[in-house]
């Protein structure tokens, strides 16, 4: 062998050393003892807890509600969150809207303030010094988190927390998508799916999963809904009583988003199309949702003043007021996300209608292998829900759809009679939380509840 030889030789033995020694590190690093052993000689749970968009603040708020009725230990949380995560006592270390960041081109402005909050959010998970880390939604951000969190624990040779996350990413949307679930585990010990087949692919990609049902449907346990279909009916006439509409008027909500990218991308649109509609129907009356995020609500009341048609505003921190609105509503017109699920929840036909920047939208349409955006669609695997997408998604369009949703009974009971099969296929299993032996506790366990779940998971990790 000679020097040259020699030395690629040691070269490569000493890479292999380094990655060999990095993934011992990595393995004795990482909490092997329960998170109820760690909590028990503590005296108390201590969780880190970080949500980045609206959907994720409900969803953070309902787990700390739930993990503390389950805890059999005082619970401490620290991170960032929103409005509704404050209430359950969350001092956030910045305002969760600085993070709420959703697309390609659209990231690019942030990215200096994000390192700044993404070193401030690890430094503050360090002197907290949690037993279990929790990232809700936002892979964006809660990715970077997580991996950096990961390896300063590995670099300062102490013990990392369990890392679990909470909305699996939708990788499997994505061409090649499922081998980056693969590279999830450097990072994250455990994910909390929301729909029915993601834990069997975060599994097979060698990451532990639960499927803990979506958290929408809780809206149904805080509203005390009992019917077994999984309906919510809000009193469309008391609400019409309260805003002075008129029994023979049209409603039609508008949910134009969460961040205000989207929104002022969308309501543009949306009002454009009112205008297209305002001649269509004997009286048109538009109710805006507007989700508790406070960029979003000062555009929004700014905005709808010079619209073309009356304009109710519902806080959608009120799920009371939402969905008796909808009740109220003949059809809604929304951009793609979460509340395409609380439309099947009240059984409202909708269309869906997205915009972005034309680079996010470039690399959607080339990347994507699912031909439907809106969720009800890709679980039921057919367009029951009208979509209107990127350049397609127009005034004209958007008036044409909603038009015809608003006259056809046969689109209308299509919709209606899928919604069942939707949330019959987002719930989780019967018994998921009764199965448990380990846990003693007095408070009643619905199966319906995801927060129940995936706190119960998190404990018994």
């Amino acid at each position: 062998m000679n020097k040259l030889q020699r030395g690629v030789f040691w070269n490569l033995f000493s890479r292999k050393d380094v990655e060999l020694n990095y993934l011992l590190r990595r393995s004795f690093s990482i909490s092997s003892h329960p998170v109820r052993d760690l909590a028990s000689k503590d005296g108390e749970l201590r969780v880190f807890i970080v949500a980045g968009e609206v959907s994720g603040d409900i969803i953070g708020s309902r787990f700390m509600d739930s993990l503390r009725k389950l805890s059999p230990f005082p619970v401490r949380f620290a991170g960032v969150g929103g409005y509704l995560m404050s209430k359950q006592g969350l001092n956030s270390l910045f305002p969760m809207e600085d993070i709420s960041v959703m697309g390609i081109w659209e990231l690019l402005p942030h990215l200096n303030n994000f390192r700044v909050q993404l070193k401030q959010t690890v430094q503050a998970a360090l002197s907290f010094q949690p037993h279990v880390v929790l990232t809700v939604d936002s892979k964006g951000f809660s990715f970077r988190f997580l991996k950096y969190l990961r390896a300063k624990c590995i670099e300062q040779g102490i013990v990392s927390p369990k890392h679990f996350h909470y909305v699996s990413p939708s990788f499997w949307a994505w061409k090649g998508g499922e081998a980056r679930i693969k590279g999830l585990s450097e990072f994250i010990d455990h994910v909390l799916c929301i729909l029915p087949f993601e834990a069997e692919i975060c599994k097979l990609n060698g990451i532990a999963a639960t499927f803990v049902g979506h958290p929408t449907l809780e809206d149904m346990i805080e509203l005390k809904e009992k019917g077994a279909s999984g309906e919510i009916q809000g009193n469309g006439e008391e609400f019409r009583s309260e805003h002075g509409i008129a029994s023979g008027s049209t409603v039609i909500s508008l949910l134009p988003g969460s961040r205000v990218q989207e929104v002022t991308r969308m309501l543009p649109i949306f009002s454009n199309t009112m205008e297209l509609l305002k001649d269509a129907f004997g009286e048109l009356v538009t109710v805006v949702h507007i989700a508790p995020n406070q960029y979003v609500k000062d555009y929004i009341s700014k905005a709808v003043c010079k619209w073309p048609v009356p304009v109710v505003m519902v806080s959608g921190g009120s799920p009371s007021m939402k969905y008796k609105s909808f009740s109220a509503s003949r059809v809604a017109l929304c951009t793609s996300g979460t509340v395409a699920v609380e439309l099947q929840l009240a059984r409202l036909p909708c269309v869906v209608a997205y915009r972005a920047h034309l680079l996010t939208e470039w690399v959607i349409r080339s990347k994507a292998k699912v031909p439907y955006i809106s969720l009800p669609n890709i679980l039921l695997k057919s367009a029951t829900i009208p979509e209107a997408l990127f350049q397609g998604c127009t005034p004209s369009k958007l008036a044409s759809l909603v038009r015809e949703l608003v006259h056809n009974e046969n689109l209308r009971e299509q919709q209606i009679a899928a919604a069942a099969k939707v949330i019959e296929l987002l719930s989780p299993g019967k018994g998921l939380i009764n199965n448990s032996t380990h846990l003693e506790t007095s408070h009643a366990l619905p199966n319906s509840v995801s927060s129940m779940i995936a706190a119960l998971t998190v404990l018994q990790s």
